[in-house]
């Protein structure tokens, strides 16, 4: 293993000493990137370590010469770059495809290093940890090495002491490559033996370049108009109260629209479910639950019904959507900041903090784009019975994409009503078989057995207690049967799962195509994406790209379906508006 470390403040000379080492676009190359600039790449077994001062232009300089597949541990390294403005155009997160590979959300190097080398994690070396059998605690061998002479990762690296030296960071960046290949290994395995219909080197690409887009979402932020949202906010539950005393007088002034129905001292508590019921059935309204879509078909059965719902409306913005979350999450340049995610740690759907993903219809007017901009918002349609009709192979029912709506031709084909249509298919996918829903879904299997034997197939598997694998090779694990649980529903909850995720985890692997092809192909207009919202993706543009950005956004999804489900005859649509607040969005 050569060292050679770079102490100068000229990125050509560190491009020019890897083109000598063979990088060329596409190669992998290790990157360990602190926080304070320490930093170090590989190169095969070469290290280079670099200059703090130098890094990370260094960095932004190979990425824009040589292009190469960055490999690094995790989405920490995307993000430290980021906030350097160092913004990467592809790489390899190791742990998004150990998540990938392995299932689940955990994800640390120290885990990851394990499973690859069939080590027992529970033996894995803590930072502290005495070694009571004899031998030395700290693993012996070379402290500078990250690995230790029994295998496992050391635990100063990994929390943390790769930084202390550019010389460690590249033994780091190193030792992130050598997983790479393992893990590239395990993916060519799986496409080998036949056990992932699709290509899931190809899904270990996009969910890593996936992740390169989380740390950009995290630190671009969503445009959100706080004077507005302050005004919006105050609309809705009241202006911002000065002391505690204000904000509990405020909550019993929203308490009492509802409680008014009744004789004072009732003794209720709104946020009590079960008292809830009481105070309906008080009022001659008897309901097995207080679910809000059994209550929006009453609200003329009693004036109640329309003040508790919103009241709920209220409460929410009150309690999860109000001031404390405008001043936590919403900084002074008007940007909505959370954390973000590529993966959930089952199916794969991206996933988001700070209410970027469950922001109430009610606030999304104060998402407004900048002056000179707009939003760009487009939303898949009808995504995934499009998907099942891509992962399953049946041909009928991909006959059926071409059209807008596909579920017209399905209705055509059943000899239903398109709402009925709807139902089975929707049936076929959850593994509802009652009702409606269970007529429905036998005139599927008769339609479509391609894609009902797909889905059953799934739900087999999950019913044994099998892990499934996604079309892009997602495990999915299935989880086990408690002791004392009804095994006979528990199973059929497992089948129900199994057959879900076969068809959100694909979804949700086209999705993220879908939006590293936009962020790929948008980096020469003024553009960016500010959102990913399960189907729907909402761009920030500068308002004279807006046309140009609807034909991108149409352009790349056919690209993202011809490089991921190419050759299967399945058509996808998504509806494309241009809105200067996402409130606009039809």
């Amino acid at each position: 293993m050569v060292t050679v470390p770079h102490r100068h403040s000229d990125p050509s000379r560190v491009i020019e000493s890897l083109r000598e080492l063979g990088a060329e676009r596409g190669a992998s190359i290790g990157v360990a990137f602190a926080p304070g600039g320490v930093a170090g790449l590989a190169v095969g077994s070469t290290l280079l370590a670099l200059d703090r001062d130098v890094a990370d232009s260094c960095i932004e300089a190979i990425d824009a010469e040589i292009r190469p597949r960055w490999v690094l541990w995790s989405a920490e390294t995307s993000a430290s770059l980021v906030a350097h403005g160092v913004r990467l155009a592809t790489c390899w997160d190791v742990a998004a495809v150990h998540r990938l590979l392995a299932g689940g959300w955990r994800a640390e190097p120290a885990r990851v290093w394990a499973w690859l080398h069939g080590l027992d994690r529970r033996r894995m070396p803590t930072m502290g940890q005495l070694d009571l059998l004899g031998g030395d605690g700290d693993g012996g061998g070379d402290e500078d090495d990250p690995v230790r002479p029994d295998g496992f990762l050391r635990p100063e690296f990994t929390s943390g002491g790769w930084a202390v030296s550019p010389e460690r960071a590249a033994r780091w960046a190193e030792t992130a490559l050598r997983a790479s290949v393992m893990q590239l290994q395990r993916l060519q395995g799986l496409a080998a033996d036949g056990s992932v219909a699709g290509d899931p080197l190809a899904t270990a690409r996009s969910e890593s370049t996936a992740e390169l887009l989380c740390a950009e979402l995290a630190a671009d932020g969503l445009p959100v108009d706080r004077a507005a949202a302050e005004h919006l906010i105050a609309s809705l539950v009241g202006p911002r109260a000065q002391d505690d005393a204000e904000a509990a007088a405020e909550r019993l002034r929203r308490d009492e629209q509802v409680l008014r129905h009744l004789p004072p001292g009732n003794g209720l508590d709104l946020r009590s479910p079960a008292d809830v019921k009481t105070l309906l059935r008080r009022l001659g309204i008897d309901v097995p639950d207080t679910r809000a879509w059994r209550l929006e078909a009453m609200r003329d059965v009693h004036p109640v019904v329309d003040d508790l719902l919103r009241w709920r409306k209220a409460e929410r913005i009150a309690t999860t959507f109000g001031y404390t979350w405008l001043d936590e999450h919403v900084g002074i340049d008007g940007r909505l900041r959370g954390a973000w995610s590529a993966s959930d740690g089952a199916a794969g759907r991206m996933t988001a903090q700070a209410g970027l993903h469950n922001l109430p219809a009610d606030l999304r007017p104060v998402v407004r784009a900048d002056d000179g901009c707009v939003f760009v918002r487009a939303d898949l349609g009808q995504i995934e019975p499009r998907v099942l009709a891509a992962v399953s192979g049946d041909e009928v029912l991909a006959r059926a994409t071409q059209d807008d709506d596909l579920y017209a031709p399905v209705a055509k084909r059943l000899g239903v009503e398109r709402s009925v249509a709807k139902i089975a298919v929707l049936a076929a996918m959850y593994g509802q078989t009652s009702g409606t829903a269970g007529q429905a879904l036998r005139g599927m299997e008769a339609a479509y057995p391609v894609a009902i034997r797909y889905l059953d197939d799934a739900a087999r598997a999950g019913q044994q207690g099998h892990d499934v694998r996604t079309f892009g090779g997602r495990l999915v694990r299935m989880f086990d049967i408690r002791d004392g649980s009804d095994y006979g529903a528990a199973s059929a909850a497992r089948g129900r799962y199994a057959r879900n995720a076969m068809v959100q985890g694909a979804a949700a692997e086209f999705f993220k195509v879908w939006a590293v092809t936009v962020r790929a192909r948008a980096v020469e207009l003024p553009a960016r994406i500010v959102l990913c919202l399960h189907d729907e993706l909402l761009l920030h543009v500068r308002e004279d790209a807006a046309d140009d950005v609807v034909t991108l956004l149409d352009t790349c999804l056919a690209e993202a379906a011809h490089r991921w489900f190419g050759g299967r005859g399945v058509r996808f649509v998504a509806d494309t508006s241009i809105v200067k607040s996402w409130a606009d969005a039809k």
